[in-house]
């Protein structure tokens, strides 16, 4: 779906945006603006990461944004983001998507039907900003996240749902991380000395907090992730030490045991009249003996 936003003889500028283009509309746009043929590849990968290329007479933006979409369990950047292309010039900018983006309906209502912007670069950084505050949201959700799993790893002692949780955290995590190291030449060209003005300052200050969350946030899940298996070693240790105490008070009853169970014809013991309480008694003896013993040493 193609449509027009700004055209130069109102807005001093044209603005087309491209919803899920069709070959036909992508060759139009190409031929319309003399966009590379590797430009508009790149524009198509569905999955191609963020980047910056001054190309000739223009600009080439790949830039992701954050889909409401993604489910649960998603942990790749296709599943996670969606892609938005932009190719710019002086007089001319092209957002290209395949699914429908509210920011890029947002950006028009206030930088074009309002006049909130008489010029490309103005247009950009709206849509700059406004794609970098699409991770803010799902960096609260993701702290609220490992809140939940921080207690139920500390205080409620569950296993395989705590960890199979953090592993798409601290996927989602990082994912979004990947991104945003990715993104940081698209934002020091538009905050370059030449171009630079506050509105681009404002962006470098946007994307470094949001960098900055998701530092902490990838912290925050590596020593949660840290903290787990601690625990879950020393819950190991604990069962193997139990194990132990137990092993120790049996194994000389068992000796006992095995060695009047032999029954040699020659075992004089085994025709005594207190023999069996002899036995039984040198048992208890020797059990409270080895409790004695682990209490004075603090293993029990």
């Amino acid at each position: 779906m193609k449509r027009i936003f700004a055209t130069r003889a109102q807005h001093g500028f044209d603005w087309i945006d491209l919803t899920d283009p069709s070959l036909k509309e992508m060759e139009e746009i190409a031929k319309t603006f003399s966009l590379h043929e590797t430009s508009v590849k790149d524009c198509l990968q569905p999955d191609h990461l963020p980047k910056y290329e001054i190309v000739d007479h223009y600009n080439f933006i790949i830039f992701r944004v954050f889909t409401k979409r993604a489910l649960a369990e998603a942990d790749t950047i296709h599943e996670l983001t969606n892609k938005i292309a932009i190719f710019f010039s002086s007089d001319y900018i092209v957002t290209i998507h395949r699914t429908t983006q509210a920011l890029i309906d947002e950006v028009q209502a206030k930088a074009i039907t309002t006049g909130g912007c008489n010029d490309i670069y103005c247009v950009l950084n709206r849509l700059i900003r406004a794609s970098l505050l699409t991770f803010e949201e799902p960096s609260a959700k993701l702290a609220s996240s490992l809140d939940y799993f921080e207690e139920n790893v500390f205080l409620k002692q569950r296993k395989a749902p705590v960890l199979r949780g953090l592993y798409y955290v601290k996927r989602k995590v990082d994912v979004i991380r990947r991104l945003l190291i990715l993104s940081f030449e698209i934002i020091d060209k538009i905050d370059a000395p030449e171009q630079r003005n506050i509105y681009t300052r404002d962006i470098r200050d946007l994307y470094v907090r949001i960098q900055s969350i998701y530092d902490n946030l990838s912290e925050n899940t590596a020593q949660l992730l840290s903290a787990y298996f601690s625990i879950a070693s020393h819950r190991t240790n604990e069962i193997m030490r139990v194990l132990t105490i137990f092993s120790v008070f049996f194994m000389p009853l068992t000796f006992i045991v095995g060695i009047y169970g032999m029954n040699f014809h020659f075992m004089p013991e085994l025709d005594w009249y207190f023999g069996y309480p002899i036995i039984m008694l040198l048992m208890i003896i020797i059990t409270l003996a080895i409790y004695a013993w682990f209490k004075k040493k603090g293993w029990l």
